[in-house]
């Protein structure tokens, strides 16, 4: 993929862990993510582009707005598993990829992958990726 266009956001989330290997993370604490979403295509659309980036970053901000500010421990979707931060990033990408397909970014004939970042903090990260 020799093209991509990122757009990002922020989301913060409540949520714990269950596991010995989470230590102190068992318990419910809080989660500030910057989340990188990269569209990657093989070639430029008819206008020379990837994606439009107004449409990808407001697609972005749905998915983002959709988990901000909740306990992810309360949420359904999430029952029975770890909101770990790679967990997350399959989340987010799997909830674009949906938004790419019902047509939210607009023709977007070339898009063949999409990478989500999220960054705990400027030390440590984790991505997704994902065919389209």
């Amino acid at each position: 993929m020799p093209y991509t266009v990122t757009v990002r956001d922020h989301m913060m989330v409540a949520h714990s862990f269950t596991g010995e290997v989470f230590g102190p993370a068992q318990r419910l604490h809080g989660a500030t993510f910057v989340v990188d979403a990269a569209f990657g295509a093989d070639e430029l659309d008819a206008g020379g582009v990837v994606v439009d980036i107004g449409r990808a970053a407001a697609a972005l901000a749905e998915v983002t707005g959709a988990l901000t500010y909740r306990n992810l421990d309360e949420d359904p979707a999430f029952a029975g598993v770890n909101t770990t931060t790679e967990l997350l990033c399959r989340v987010v990408a799997d909830r674009l990829a949906d938004a790419v397909a019902g047509g939210a970014l607009g023709p977007a004939p070339a898009l063949t992958t999409i990478t989500v970042t999220l960054h705990e903090s400027h030390i440590a990260w984790a991505s997704y990726s994902r065919p389209l």
